[in-house]
C-alpha cells in the first residue's frame, strides 16, 4: 500500500495551514508554517491564480492528509456518507472522525493521528474487550475503547496519560487515567474543530 514517507512538514506548508501532523512540534515555534508559510519548491512564493477545480481538489487532498486516509479509503467513506441520510459533507466528516485511530487521538492517547494509527496497528488497544488492530474501523455509540491491560505500564502509555492536555470532544467521554473511553454520541458538524470546508469535496465528486 502506498504511503507518504517524505517529510510531513511540507504538507502542512502546501496546505497554508497546520494539519497537526507532527504532535507536540506543532505546538512550538518550530512549526514550519510559522518559519516558511508558503508552498514548498523553487516557485511556492510565486502567486498562481487557483481555478474552482484546484480549489475542491486542495481541500480533498487537505482532509486526506489530516486524517490520514489514501484515495480509495476516501472515495470508499465518501461513497457511504453519500448513501447516508442527512448532509454529505457532514456525514463524511463524522465518518472520518469516528476511525479508531482519530478516536484514539481524540482521547488524548496519542500525540498525532500518526502515532494513533501506530498505536492501534501495535495492538495496543481493545473494542468491546475484544482485539482492536485496524485503525480504519468505525466507532458507533456505545462503543468502548481501552488500552489493554499489558500496555498500560509501559513508560510510552504513563507519558502520555502524564503530558497530555487535550480535551475530548463531547461526543467522547474519556478518562485518560484508566486509559479508556466510550463512544457517547455520533460527532456533529461542530464538533470537528478544524478549517474544512467539506462542501468543495462534496462539488470535486459529484462532477
Amino acid at each position: 500500500m502506498a504511503r507518504y514517507t517524505g517529510a510531513v512538514c511540507r504538507l502542512c506548508r502546501r496546505e497554508g495551514m497546520k494539519l497537526f501532523l507532527k504532535g507536540d512540534r506543532c505546538y512550538t515555534d518550530k512549526c514550519a508554517i510559522n518559519k516558511r508559510n508558503y508552498a514548498p519548491g523553487q516557485h511556492g512564493q510565486g502567486r498562481k491564480k487557483v481555478s474552482n477545480y484546484g480549489l475542491q481538489l486542495r481541500e480533498k487532498q487537505k482532509v486526506k492528509r489530516i486524517y490520514g486516509v489514501l484515495e480509495t479509503q476516501f472515495r470508499n467513506l465518501y461513497e457511504k456518507a453519500e448513501k447516508m441520510p442527512g448532509i454529505t459533507g457532514e456525514n463524511l466528516l463524522s465518518l472520518l472522525e469516528r476511525r479508531l485511530d482519530n478516536t484514539v487521538y481524540r482521547m488524548g492517547l496519542a500525540s498525532s493521528r500518526k502515532e494513533a494509527r501506530q498505536l492501534v496497528r501495535h495492538g495496543h488497544f481493545s473494542l468491546n474487550g475484544h482485539k482492536a488492530n485496524v485503525p480504519s474501523m468505525i466507532m458507533q455509540v456505545g462503543d468502548v475503547i481501552a488500552v489493554k491491560d499489558n500496555s498500560k505500564s509501559s513508560a510510552k502509555f504513563k507519558a502520555l496519560v502524564e503530558n497530555s492536555t487535550r480535551v475530548a470532544p463531547k461526543w467522547i467521554d474519556a478518562s485518560i487515567e484508566k486509559m479508556e473511553a466510550k463512544i457517547t454520541a455520533l460527532p456533529v458538524r461542530e464538533d470537528v474543530d478544524l478549517e474544512i470546508a467539506e462542501h468543495l469535496i462534496v462539488e470535486l465528486y459529484s462532477k
